[in-house]
């Protein structure tokens, strides 16, 4: 892969899962990193095993001043901000519409949308004298179909895809890239939460995982961070406004397995923010 060598890149939610898989994977590539993440310690220690090619920045997505911080970081630091990926993320607000309480439901939102609306607007503030760039964003498969996340989780990766499409529209003209990456069902402690009822137990959501996949294996955070760094580089310099769906062909099915069959039985709002999106 070339193409992201010598740039830098900011990736919010990057202290664990898809988010640190990729800062992971961008760093070997000769790209310099900021960790953007609530997740001091986490974020630290990722920090520390990159080395000197990366900063942690404590960011809460839902706050401008912690965004445009880690943006301005990524300038100060770096010199330039050359790739923005949006992937801070929570399940958020799980249950039937009827029993979603609003807060819940904005709570989730302000995560999911107006975190990723931040960084496409601070991104573009610094992209835009430079006339290049590449903006990402995490959206689902739960953001192509219906059944397939709880409600406020869906609405919001929808609503990625919108925003993605909307930007990528304006800023084409400038020379800056806007696309997003919809993942399956992917080996994370968000999905080991709901899938296996312990955001620990790997093992279990690994084999329920499979058993759903029409492939027949399960999704990791590297098949997410390969399908980003394909799209950050040069050799994606003809894509924007896309959507790439990096799901084992769940959503080609006529029938995909439904979100409330992968779930435990016991159902209970998922509010806490685990930085997987």
């Amino acid at each position: 892969m070339s193409g992201v060598e010598g740039k830098t890149a900011v990736v919010t939610g990057a202290a664990s899962g898809i988010g640190a898989a990729t800062a992971r994977r961008f760093a070997e590539r000769g790209c310099r990193v900021v960790v953007a993440d609530l997740q001091e310690e986490a974020g630290e220690k990722l920090v520390g095993e990159i080395g000197e090619g990366a900063v942690f920045v404590r960011t809460d997505v839902t706050q401008e001043s912690d965004v445009a911080r880690a943006v301005d970081t990524a300038v100060e630091r770096f010199g330039r901000l050359d790739v923005m990926i949006n992937n801070a993320g929570i399940v958020g607000a799980v249950g039937s519409i009827a029993e979603t309480s609003t807060e819940a439901w904005d709570a989730t939102l302000d995560v999911l949308l107006r975190g990723t609306f931040l960084g496409m607007k601070h991104a573009a503030r610094v992209m835009l004298p430079n006339e290049s760039g590449v903006i990402l964003s995490l959206s689902s498969t739960a953001g192509v179909a219906g059944g397939l996340g709880p409600h406020a989780y869906t609405a919001a990766k929808h609503a990625v895809i919108g925003l993605t499409r909307s930007v990528a529209s304006e800023l084409s003209s400038h020379g800056i890239r806007v696309n997003a990456v919809a993942p399956g069902n992917t080996v994370t402690a968000m999905t080991s939460a709901l899938v296996a009822g312990d955001h620990q137990d790997l093992e279990t959501t690994e084999s329920r995982l499979r058993e759903a996949s029409p492939l027949g294996i399960a999704g990791h955070p590297d098949d997410i961070a390969h399908a980003l760094l394909y799209l950050a580089s040069d050799e994606a310099r003809f894509v924007t406004g896309h959507t790439l769906l990096v799901d084992a062909g769940q959503t080609t099915a006529e029938n995909p397995a439904p979100f409330h069959s992968m779930r435990p039985s016991v159902h209970r709002e998922a509010g806490r923010r685990t930085k997987d999106s």
